[in-house]
């Protein structure tokens, strides 16, 4: 049974009021650094996290995705107008319609975007998603490959065994961990926090895949937008990052050939910016400090959020 470890304290005026666990495990290529709390080698979905690892099929495909596209393809974007106009320029360009897209409807991620639509009496709609990058590369990939559509949902679908194969070929698993539907109604796979990784340092240090970390690197606000945490660590540290549901969020650090993987066990976002920042810095990769600060409505600080780290290095 896995054993998370405290990370972060909220202390409101001397007292502490919230408290979040969870994991961090900082690996190379082949093997563990360090970690904080136990894992245990037991798997976890890994939700939005796979979303650059399956989009490792557009190079594979040679599908036609210029790069901000893939930073589309690769991200959560927060529905903003430029994510939606990308989406349907894209939808467009590989013969898709609005109902042929089976990612859901929700709000934009944004809340400027948000507040806009509510001002306008607008709907929310399938382009805003936070995954239509991700669908419209599976379309892509059924459209090239001559496949029908109207399932690729499914888990037995061919574009699905294809994508499930490529992540698990990139992440060196061999075992069959549980498999589920993500948000938005596509397959999703888990396996140990430990082997993840060292699939995107395996994907992201390939010459082959250049144009992919080109394509996110130069374009971190089309892969994720307004507020998004990967978006912030891209732009503030030149690192990559991806945030995923669940309270996860991978880093990696190419020059080293580093990264780790932070899971928040109650899903705290909060908790998950700051425990990624911090341990950015605690490892000398950047210098950015978020907001840890608790204030009331009026703007007065009345407590900070605090890190807990105990780092200790495997030997």
């Amino acid at each position: 049974m896995n054993q998370p470890a405290i990370l972060t304290k909220n202390i409101r005026d001397g007292l502490v009021e919230e408290e979040h666990f969870g994991f961090i495990v900082h690996t190379d290529k082949n093997k563990i650094l360090s970690t904080l709390g136990d894992a245990n080698s037991e798997p976890f979905y890994l939700r939005s996290c796979a979303k650059p690892l399956q989009a490792s099929v557009i190079v594979d495909y040679e599908l036609d995705f210029n790069d901000k596209e893939i930073a589309l393809a690769c991200g959560s974007n927060a529905g903003e107008k430029i994510h939606e106009n990308i989406a349907r320029e894209l939808a467009g360009k590989i013969g898709i319609k609005e109902s042929d897209l089976k990612c859901g409807t929700h709000k934009p991620l944004s809340p400027s975007r948000q507040e806009e639509m509510i001002l306008k009496g607008e709907n929310p709609n399938p382009f805003q998603n936070n995954c239509i990058g991700k669908h419209l590369t599976m379309l892509a990939l059924c459209k090239k490959l001559g496949f029908d559509i109207r399932d690729y949902d499914n888990i037995e679908h061919p574009v699905q065994q294809i994508i499930k194969n490529k992540v698990n070929n990139l992440c060196q698993i061999e075992t069959e961990y549980p498999i589920t539907k993500d948000g938005c109604g596509v397959p999703i796979l888990s396996m140990p926090l430990e082997n993840i990784v060292p699939g995107f340092l395996d994907m992201f240090c390939d010459e082959k895949y250049s144009k992919i970390k080109h394509s996110i690197l130069e374009n971190p606000y089309f892969f994720g937008g307004e507020t998004r945490t990967d978006t912030k660590i891209i732009q503030e540290t030149g690192l990559i990052s991806k945030v995923g549901a669940g309270g996860l969020c991978v880093v990696i650090n190419l020059e080293i050939e580093e990264g780790f993987i932070v899971k928040i066990s109650d899903c705290d976002m909060k908790a998950r910016e700051i425990v990624t920042f911090e341990y950015i810095k605690k490892l000398g990769w950047g210098n950015y400090t978020p907001d840890k600060s608790i204030k009331t409505l009026h703007n007065e600080t009345v407590g900070e959020i605090k890190t807990i780290f105990d780092y200790s290095p495997i030997l």
